[in-house]
């Protein structure tokens, strides 16, 4: 029987400390907030127990921040899209923000499995003066076990309405975008970060974004995986939003790549420590 999860999660500041409050119904819910950096900036963990979908599942997540409130979510663990007999699994995101206030939405990575058919999806509402910070990273397949994506599709939506869409569909069969030099170029792992911001960015701000995520580019082993060809880039798509784009053979160099530049862009852009999720040390 498929899994129908819902989750609510919301930040409010309250007398100076970023509080969460969340609901939940099905396998979908939030760990203990955390608070190593100070009141204002609350830590959680969003947990999936049975930390996989197949076919039919839904995931429904909606998380909201108020204004001036501070939260970073992120996962225990890879997220997992395993083998369909014919129905989508899917995840649904929807992040909002009130004025001034700052979400980090960092999952780990979305494994997607040979014969899934899967769908993630998110959805981004921003108030003037909020920004973001998030990421999408998938792996198709899983190369050093010898379990190559030979079948199944794989459909990434990623939007903030007026400013911003990234959507494309990955199906197994297609050659040409998973082994062309215009596509994937064999490589089996997509990664995106963004800020997205609810006001356009300034150009020296914009500027600033680029530089910090091209000097963190230039200087990492990613950049000499893929020869003249490069496999990661920052570019501006909006005027409120600024990206990294990298491909790979396996999660882990997108996956560090990802993390430091996201270091970067939260000293040079919010005047904040490098800290991480205390996950990530696990």
């Amino acid at each position: 029987m498929p899994w129908h999860a819902r989750l609510s999660l919301d930040y409010t500041l309250e007398a100076g400390r970023t509080v969460a409050r969340f609901a939940h119904s099905g396998p979908l819910r939030i760990l203990q907030s955390l608070y190593p950096e100070g009141d204002a900036i609350c830590h959680n963990v969003m947990v999936h127990p049975p930390s996989g979908l197949v076919g039919g599942d839904l995931l429904d997540i909606a998380v909201t921040a108020g204004e001036g409130a501070h939260g970073v979510i992120t996962t225990p663990g890879a997220s997992r899209f395993y083998r369909s007999d014919g129905e989508t699994a899917a995840q649904h995101t929807h992040i909002a923000l009130g004025a001034g206030a700052r979400i980090e939405w960092l999952p780990l990575e979305a494994i997607c499995y040979s014969g899934c058919i899967a769908e993630n999806r998110l959805t981004l509402d921003i108030a003037p003066g909020a920004e973001l910070m998030g990421w999408d990273v998938t792996a198709l397949g899983l190369p050093l076990a010898d379990q190559p994506f030979v079948r199944g599709t794989f459909q990434q939506h990623i939007e903030l309405p007026g400013a911003w869409l990234e959507r494309g569909r990955v199906a197994a069969n297609d050659a040409r975008l998973l082994d062309g030099p215009l596509g994937l170029a064999g490589h089996r792992c997509m990664a995106t970060l963004f800020l997205a911001c609810g006001t356009p960015l300034d150009r020296a701000r914009r500027e600033r974004a680029l530089e910090l995520a091209r000097e963190v580019i230039d200087a990492h082993p990613i950049a000499g995986l893929g020869g003249d060809a490069g496999l990661a880039g920052a570019t501006s798509p909006s005027p409120q939003v600024v990206a990294v784009r990298a491909v790979a053979p396996l999660v882990e160099p997108a996956m560090a790549l990802l993390r430091d530049v996201r270091a970067a862009w939260r000293t040079g852009l919010w005047d904040l420590p490098a800290t991480v999720p205390r996950t990530w040390a696990l």
